[in-house]
C-alpha cells in the first residue's frame, strides 16, 4: 500500500482521523471532560452503598427495619477474661476481680457505654474458665476504630497486673484499627506500585520514556476521570471503596493495553516507510477498530455484574465499564492526537542499552519458532494445548466457595486472631451472633413479650444455641435485638444449620404466631448465607449474558459464525484454568507456599462470579487484537494458514508486553496479606498468562489452521446483520494459486 492510498471508513478511523486534523481541539476537549468530570464528581460527593441496599433477603429486610426506625447499633466490643490453667475458675476472688477492674478501666476513658458484667448476663463459659465482659463504644460506629486506642491500652493495663489470665479485647471496633494499623497501607502500596511497574514494562518495551509515558498517561486521566463520574452515578448506583479499587485495576490494565496496541502499530506502520499521516490513518483503522470492539466486549462482560442484584457488585460492574469506555473514547480520539502532535519526538527519551524498537519487522523469534511447530502439528497441539488446559482445570470440580472466617483470611498473624479463636472455642458462635429484629405494632404487648420469651428458650432448647440469649427493647421504636450466638461458631456449615434451625422451626413457632410481627434474622453467618444464596442464583443469568452478548458482538465485528463460536470456546477454557489454579492453590494447598499463601479449603464466595466477569471481558483484549489482524493479512489476499502466521506473529510483541504488564500489576494484589486479595491476584495473573501464551500462542493458531477456510463461514440467512468488520480498505491482493479459491471474504 502506498504512502497515500489507504482508503479508511468506520467509527475508530474516522474519529483517529478528525483528532490528527484537529489535535489541539482533541487534547482541549479531553482535558476539559477530565477536569469538568472530576470538579463535578467532588461538588456532588460519592453516595455509598447502604446496609439495607447490600442484599435482598431477610438481611436486607433487617437493615431496612433499623434505618427506618433511625437506630444506628453502636459497635460492640468485648473482653475475654480466661484463666491459663485449670487453677482458676471464674468464682475464685482473683478472677472477679480481674472482672471488676476491667469493667472499670474501660468506663473511665469515656468512649464506652453499656458495661455488662459476665456474672449478670451469664457470658461464663461452661468450664468456668472464661468469661465475657461486653460494652459498646459511644459515637458512630462506622468510625468506631479511630476512637478504641485508650480502651485497648486500658485493658493492656489490666492484663499486666493479672499473669495468670489471658485478658484480650476483640469487637467491631478494635477488629477495624487492629486491619488498618496491619493492612490499611496494603491496597494503597498495590495501588502506588501498579503504575511505576507498568511504566518500567513499557520502557523496556518501547525503548524510549516519551512512549511508554504516554499509556500510563491515559490510564491515569481515564482514572481520574472515572472517579468523577462515579461521584455523579452514584446518587443513581451507590458507589463503595470496593468498587473504586476494582475501576482502578481494571482502568490501569485496559488503558495501558489499548494506548500500547494503537501506538505499537503506528510505529510498524511508519518503519515500514509510511510517511506518518498514513501511519496514524491505518493505526486508527485497525488498532483502534480492534480497541473499539475489545472495549464494548468488556463493557457488556462488566455490564453483567448487574444482573446480581448484590450492590457491591453492581457497583463494581457499573465501575469498571465506565473506566473501560473511558478509556476507549480516550485511545481512539485523543491519543491520535497526541502522536500527530509529537511525531518523530515520541522516540525521546530513549534508555541506553535497549535495542531501537522501531524496525520494519516486528515479528518475535520466540513465537516464530512456536508457530512453526503449532502449525506443522495443528491437531496434536490442539489435544495437548486443550488436554493441559483441561487437566489445570480439574480441580476446579470440586471448588468449595464460603465467605472466609478471621483465621481464614489472616492465618495466626494477629493477636486478635487467637483472641477470636479462643472465644469461639469458649463461647461457640458468641463472636459472630444471629441478631434478630423484631419489629411490632406494640413491642410490650403481653403476646410480643411471651413470643420473645418462647423464643429465647426454644432457642437453646433446639440445640441451635447455647446461650446466652441476650433481649435488648427499644421501646420508642417497638424493635426487639434478640442476639444468639450459634452452635458451630467459625464452622461456616454448623453455624448455618443453626442458623436455618432459628429461621425454619423457632421463629415460626413463636415470633411466627403473632399476628403483625416481623422478625428477620440478620448477622454475620446469616449475611454470608443470603449473600451465597443470591450468588448462586444470579450465576446463570450472568453467565447468558456475558456469554450471549460477547458471542453476538464477535459475530458482527468479524462477521463470522466460526470466530464467534471458537472466541467463546477459548475464553471458557481461559477461565476454567484459572478457577482450577485457585482450587489447587487455595483450596488444596498444592504450591501455596510459592505465592506467600496457604490452603484455606476454600475460595472466597464473590471470587468466581467477579473473575468470570473479569477474565471473559479483558480476555477480549488480546483475542480481538490477534483475530483483527489475521483476518487483514486474509482480507490482503494471503491463504488463511500465512494470515494466521502473519498475525500472531506480528502481535507477539504487543500481546507479550500488554500482557507482562497485566500479570504484574495483578501479581501486586497478590502479595497483599488478606488471603481473598491474594486469591483475586493470583487468579487475575494465572489466566492472563494462560490467555497470553496457551490460548493466543498455540491453541488460537493451530485451532484456526486446521479450521482453514471454514475460519470464515458467514451463512447467507446472516448476511443482513449490520456490518462492523474491518474499518481499512484492503491493500492489493496477493494472488492465488490455487484452483478451488473460495470466494473471497468481504471485507
Amino acid at each position: 500500500m502506498g504512502n497515500g492510498d489507504a482508503r479508511v471508513r468506520g467509527l475508530a478511523a474516522r474519529a483517529g482521523g478528525w483528532s490528527a486534523r484537529h489535535r489541539w481541539a482533541a487534547v482541549g476537549i479531553w482535558v476539559l471532560f477530565v477536569v469538568l468530570a472530576t470538579g463535578l464528581g467532588s461538588a456532588a460527593g460519592r453516595v455509598d452503598v447502604e446496609d439495607s441496599e447490600q442484599l435482598k433477603g431477610e438481611t436486607s429486610t433487617a437493615a431496612g427495619i433499623i434505618e427506618e426506625a433511625g437506630i444506628e447499633e453502636p459497635a460492640s466490643e468485648t473482653v475475654l477474661v480466661q484463666a491459663k490453667d485449670d487453677s482458676l475458675t471464674s468464682t475464685d476472688a482473683d478472677f472477679r476481680s480481674a472482672v471488676s477492674a476491667v469493667m472499670t478501666a474501660v468506663e473511665r476513658t469515656g468512649e464506652v457505654t453499656d458495661v455488662t458484667s459476665p456474672y449478670d448476663s451469664g457470658t461464663v463459659s461452661e468450664d468456668g474458665r472464661s468469661a465475657l465482659v461486653q460494652f459498646d463504644v459511644r459515637g458512630d460506629p462506622r468510625t468506631a476504630g479511630e476512637r478504641i486506642e485508650p480502651v485497648l491500652e486500658a485493658v493492656a493495663d489490666v492484663q499486666k497486673e493479672h499473669d495468670s489470665l489471658r485478658i484480650e479485647e476483640i469487637g467491631g471496633a478494635s477488629m477495624m484499627k487492629t486491619f488498618d494499623d496491619a493492612f490499611g497501607d496494603d491496597f494503597k502500596k498495590a495501588e502506588y506500585s501498579a503504575v511505576p511497574v507498568a511504566l518500567g514494562i513499557l520502557l523496556i518495551a518501547f525503548g524510549a520514556l516519551v512512549a511508554a509515558l504516554l499509556p500510563v498517561a491515559l490510564a491515569i486521566t481515564a482514572i481520574v476521570a472515572t472517579m468523577g463520574l462515579m461521584g455523579l452515578v452514584s446518587h443513581l448506583q451507590p458507589m463503595s471503596d470496593t468498587a473504586n479499587s476494582v475501576m482502578l485495576l481494571v482502568g490501569l490494565a485496559v488503558g495501558v493495553d489499548y494506548c500500547l496496541f494503537y501506538l505499537r502499530r503506528e510505529r510498524e506502520e511508519r518503519a515500514a516507510g509510511r510517511d506518518a499521516r498514513t501511519a496514524l490513518r491505518i493505526a486508527a483503522a485497525t488498532s483502534g477498530r480492534a480497541i473499539v470492539v475489545s472495549g464494548v466486549t468488556v463493557c457488556v462482560a462488566m455490564a453483567g455484574m448487574l444482573f446480581t442484584g448484590i450492590a457491591e457488585f453492581e457497583a463494581m460492574g457499573l465501575a469498571s465499564l465506565m473506566v473501560v469506555a473511558v478509556a476507549m473514547v480516550g485511545s481512539v480520539t485523543v491519543l491520535p492526537a497526541l502522536l500527530s502532535l509529537l511525531g518523530e519526538r515520541v522516540e525521546k527519551g530513549r534508555v541506553p542499552f535497549l535495542r531501537r524498537r522501531t524496525s520494519g519487522r516486528n515479528d518475535s523469534r520466540f513465537w516464530s519458532a512456536v508457530l512453526k511447530r503449532v502449525l506443522a502439528r495443528p491437531v496434536l497441539s490442539v489435544v495437548v494445548a486443550t488436554g493441559a488446559l483441561l487437566a489445570v482445570a480439574a480441580p476446579a470440580l470440586g471448588m468449595k466457595t464460603e465467605n472466609l472466617t478471621l483465621d481464614q483470611e489472616f492465618g495466626d498473624s494477629l493477636p486478635i486472631v487467637q483472641t477470636y479463636n479462643r472465644v469461639n472455642e469458649a463461647f461457640p458462635g458468641g463472636s459472630e451472633p444471629a441478631e434478630v429484629v423484631v419489629k411490632a405494632d406494640d413491642i410490650n404487648a403481653p403476646e410480643v413479650k411471651a413470643a420473645l420469651a418462647d423464643f429465647r428458650e426454644q432457642a437453646v432448647g433446639s440445640g441451635a444455641s447455647r446461650g446466652p440469649v441476650e433481649i435488648k427493647l427499644h421501646d420508642q421504636q417497638n424493635l426487639a435485638f434478640v442476639y444468639v450466638p450459634l452452635v458451630g461458631g467459625s464452622d461456616q456449615d454448623a453455624a448455618g444449620a443453626s442458623l436455618e434451625k432459628l429461621r425454619d422451626e423457632v421463629r415460626p413457632a413463636t415470633l411466627g404466631k403473632v399476628d403483625g410481627v416481623q422478625a428477620p434474622i440478620t448477622g454475620q453467618v446469616a449475611g454470608n448465607k443470603d449473600f451465597n444464596d443470591q450468588l448462586v442464583g444470579s450465576v446463570v443469568p450472568v453467565f447468558a449474558f456475558v456469554v450471549v452478548f460477547a458471542f453476538l458482538l464477535m459475530l458482527l465485528s468479524f462477521r463470522s459464525l466460526t470466530v464467534a463460536v471458537t472466541s467463546i470456546v477459548l475464553n471458557l477454557l481461559s477461565v476454567g484454568a484459572a478457577y482450577g489454579i485457585l482450587v489447587a492453590v487455595f483450596q488444596h494447598g498444592w504450591g501455596a507456599s510459592l505465592v506467600g499463601a496457604e490452603g484455606v479449603g476454600a475460595i472466597i464466595t464473590w471470587l468466581p462470579l467477579f473473575l468470570f466477569v473479569i477474565l471473559f471481558g479483558l480476555s477480549m483484549d488480546y483475542h480481538v487484537f490477534v483475530v483483527s489482524r489475521i483476518r487483514e493479512a486474509r482480507a490482503r489476499g494471503l491463504e488463511t494458514r500465512d494470515a494466521i502466521r502473519h498475525g500472531v506473529v506480528t502481535t507477539a510483541g504487543v500481546v507479550t508486553s500488554a500482557a507482562v504488564i497485566m500479570v504484574a500489576v495483578f501479581a501486586i494484589f497478590g502479595t497483599l496479606s488478606m488471603q481473598s486479595m491474594k486469591q483475586m491476584g493470583v487468579g487475575l495473573a494465572a489466566a492472563v498468562l494462560i490467555d497470553a501464551t496457551v490460548i493466543r500462542g498455540v491453541l488460537l493458531p493451530a485451532v484456526m489452521a486446521l479450521l482453514g477456510e471454514r475460519n470464515w463461514y458467514f451463512p447467507k440467512w446472516l448476511h443482513r446483520l449490520p456490518d462492523l468488520t474491518h474499518d481499512e480498505a484492503p491493500a492489493a491482493a496477493t494472488p492465488r494459486t490455487r484452483d478451488d479459491e473460495p470466494e473471497k471474504v468481504p471485507v
